[in-house]
């Protein structure tokens, strides 16, 4: 060990001394246990005060490093490694707790955490089964892609100019007419949230929300520090919605169309009201269409179609018709608001994948896309057919819900309010994945958003078998 220390250093003595027995103690020299030389010994071999080096040991006994034992002496400290290392590393937890994106809440964590192991029964999963994806016929149609080198490179901001071209053709069907430069390709309709929400907001916006939201459950607006305030359809809704965003920059936003989590569609009148009020507010609308393609019955236009000022900003996506995996979804917005949200996504991801976009292309021009669509809406309606009849059988006496008219999901209600985290926790435990009201809506202990798209018959039955021997536990519980 060097016990020369040097007068000319910008370190203090003390430091050097500090320096010199924690890397004695790094290096193994000095394991846990070693009893160290006596004070006066060490003064003498650094050459300094005994007072200097009994402040040197007063900071390595704080930092963990050493211990004194009574009559004893003192002594590198069991846990001195430990000490060391989280010395030499930066303090991550207080990193992560002061970081701008808001964490994910601990139920939300736990499913995303166990969705990829097979040994769990997903209840509440928001995509389709593997047996419903056509993974052969995506593999086929690559050999009909003609791809040009230069297709294959960063795409421009707004995303492939072939791919803008066909959703303009698709918009058009649904009534909707756009030009390519108001269209922004993006990866996954989540993203277009997380771009709106630092691209055209500034911090302390109001964005409103049904009470039941997919909004609660993800937090791009939250983590860019806007105000989440839930709007209800009816009387009211004008006072409320002007009283709230007191001159402040505001947006609505709104899944009309098969609400994930509650599946209910919006009528003529409650689509014309909202837009006839965020109108006269001059409050956008971000109106999420992610699950129009699977509606079993033809539904009512997108509020979209009937915009004819660039109120609405409109969000689409092939996630959940043709393959999660493909990341491949689009806004369509005025010009300027979609230059400015591809200008933002250039500095976050430099595009979507090129290749990505040019099988999404493929389908949407060659027809494929329609018709994958249409087999699934006959899928899916005979798989909602199934958990309808099952919830009857298992837990028709104890629970409550609409007919699903198309997508994923029942929004499934318990008349007693047992969707309690512990009730969670149970059939997690149990290997049987759910997602709870309370998710979605802080307060409800009554609802569960149940998924007939993913979860075998044979595992839907199992898995509400788990949750009728859970909450028939849980209501044994509460009348005790």
């Amino acid at each position: 060990m060097d016990w020369t220390l040097s007068k000319h250093s910008h370190r203090t003595l003390q430091a050097q001394i500090v320096a010199r027995i924690s890397e004695r103690i790094e290096t193994g020299d000095w394991a846990a246990g070693t009893r160290l030389p006596p004070q006066r010994e060490l003064a003498a071999r650094f050459g300094v005060n005994r007072s200097t080096v009994q402040a040197a040991l007063d900071e390595l006994k704080a930092d963990g490093l050493l211990d004194t034992r009574r009559s004893s002496g003192v002594y590198v400290s069991g846990s001195a490694w430990n000490a060391l290392l989280s010395r030499s590393q930066p303090n991550w937890q207080r990193h992560i707790r002061a970081s701008v994106h808001r964490p994910n809440r601990h139920t939300i964590r736990l499913i995303n955490e166990s969705e990829p192991d097979p040994a769990f029964i997903r209840l509440g999963t928001g995509e389709l089964a593997p047996d419903l994806l056509l993974a052969g016929q995506l593999e086929h149609s690559l050999r009909d892609l003609k791809l040009d080198p230069r297709m294959l490179g960063y795409s421009e901001p707004l995303g492939s100019l072939r791919l803008r071209l066909a959703i303009c053709a698709r918009l058009e069907t649904l009534g909707i007419y756009a030009q390519p430069d108001n269209i922004c390709i993006v990866s996954g309709a989540l993203q277009a949230l997380q771009l709106i929400s630092v691209g055209l907001l500034e911090e302390g916006s109001a964005v409103f929300h049904e009470p039941a939201s997919y909004l609660n459950s993800v937090h791009p607006f939250q983590s860019a520090g806007m105000r989440m305030l839930t709007f209800r359809h009816g009387s009211g809704m004008r006072e409320r919605l002007e009283r709230a965003i007191r001159g402040r920059q505001s947006l609505l936003y709104a899944v009309p169309t098969l609400n994930n989590p509650t599946g209910r569609s919006w009528n003529a009148a409650e689509r014309q009201s909202v837009y006839d009020v965020c109108s006269d507010l001059r409050i956008p609308i971000v109106e999420d269409d992610v699950y129009r393609d699977l509606l079993f019955e033809p539904g009512l236009p997108p509020i979209k179609a009937s915009d004819s000022s660039g109120q609405v900003l409109y969000l689409g996506s092939l996630s959940k018709s043709l393959s999660p995996g493909l990341r491949i979804g689009w806004i369509v917005a005025p010009s300027p608001v979609a230059a400015r949200l591809a200008d933002v996504k250039m500095q976050t991801d430099y595009g979507s994948s090129a290749f990505s976009q040019e099988i999404a292309a493929h389908w949407l021009e060659s027809g494929l896309h329609a018709q994958n669509a249409a087999r699934l809406r006959g899928e899916l309606q005979a798989r909602a057919a199934f958990a309808e009849a099952a919830l009857r059988d298992i837990l028709g006496e104890w629970t409550d819900w609409e007919s699903p008219a198309g997508g994923f999901y029942i929004w499934l209600r318990f008349r007693q309010p047992i969707v309690e985290k512990s009730f969670f926790l149970r059939l997690l435990h149990r290997k049987v994945l759910i997602n709870p009201g309370y998710i979605y809506e802080s307060d409800d202990l009554h609802h569960m958003r149940l998924s007939f798209a993913y979860a075998s018959p044979e595992q839907l039955e199992a898995g509400l078998l788990a949750v009728k021997e859970e909450m028939l536990r849980s209501l044994k519980d509460r009348a005790l």
